[in-house]
């Protein structure tokens, strides 16, 4: 499978945002991508730095405006896109929604996120009420997509349930990046660890892992901080937590990755741990902590 990441700095003007967008899904579909993701929140500004109501204004249906345009393309350029749009549900009800569009146009399946971030330049839980659809993957005509978003990827169990569901291939469309006040060496931390937690799914799991951040600077219209800086580095790791490729912490990118599904049966035939795996001795997991 060939898969796309478009990572993208993205503006205050939606519609240029989206025009973009779609110009980059054209070129990635003319070099032969069959997969094409998109990173979190794809079509505005990265707006949870601040709580103000009148944001939820930017919130559409499922189906909606977004995926009847990002239908249309899919169907013209016979790809399969991963969409992250905000979804208004119902009134007052509202999700941070990945949406798979198949290569007909058609929605092969919804994510709406599970774990929902309440950090400083992060007022996630005032927008996003937390999914209520699990962790099951959506087959589709390239394979079946195990999708979670930005903060389900600190989250082993997440990665885990998505694979013993059948999941092929692990997606998480991202925003992440650095809060102006971090020192230089705590932001290599951060990023260094936000790449290896998710090659241990990896790993883990015996399956690929993409991962398409946003990037660039987005500022905190509130002034409370000195905005953040998205960095970027989208890659794609194999099941054995190899780097296959990465994007720059600084620039726009279209990274193009092939991959090759089949690796998952070799590598767990050499790792075989969902055969070892002490599923009798693992019931406290769904406790919140163990006295």
């Amino acid at each position: 499978m060939k898969i796309a990441l478009i990572q993208q700095r993205n503006t205050a003007d939606r519609d240029d945002n989206m025009r973009r967008l779609e110009a980059s899904i054209r070129a990635c579909a003319g070099q032969g991508a069959q997969l094409v993701v998109l990173q979190e929140l794809h079509n505005g500004l990265y707006f949870c730095q601040t709580e103000a109501p009148g944001t939820f204004a930017q919130a559409e249906p499922i189906p909606g405006p977004s995926t009847e345009r990002y239908g249309r393309l899919a169907r013209e350029l016979g790809v399969v896109i991963v969409l992250s749009l905000f979804e208004r549900r119902a009134a007052g009800l509202y999700h941070n929604t990945a949406v798979v569009v198949e290569r007909d146009g058609s929605i092969a399946g919804l994510y709406r996120k599970m774990h929902i971030p309440d950090d400083p330049a992060y007022y996630e839980k005032f927008y996003f009420a937390p999914g209520d659809l699990g962790f099951t993957p959506v087959r589709t005509s390239v394979g079946t997509i195990g999708v979670l978003v930005c903060w389900d990827q600190w989250y082993p169990e997440a990665a885990r349930l998505m694979a013993m569901a059948g999941a092929e291939v692990l997606v998480y469309p991202t925003a992440i990046g650095w809060e102006s006040t971090d020192a230089e060496d705590e932001q290599m931390r951060q990023r260094d660890a936000w790449v290896t937690v998710q090659r241990g799914h990896a790993v883990a799991n015996g399956l690929h892992v993409v991962a398409c951040n946003r990037v660039g600077y987005e500022p905190d219209p509130s002034g409370a901080t000195g905005g953040i800086r998205f960095w970027g580095s989208s890659f794609v790791a194999g099941p054995q937590g190899e780097m296959l490729a990465a994007a720059p912490a600084d620039a726009e990118c279209n990274l193009l990755v092939d991959i090759d599904l089949r690796r998952t049966e070799e590598v767990r035939r050499m790792w075989p741990f969902f055969r070892d795996r002490r599923i009798d001795a693992f019931g406290d997991l769904v406790k919140r902590w163990r006295e």
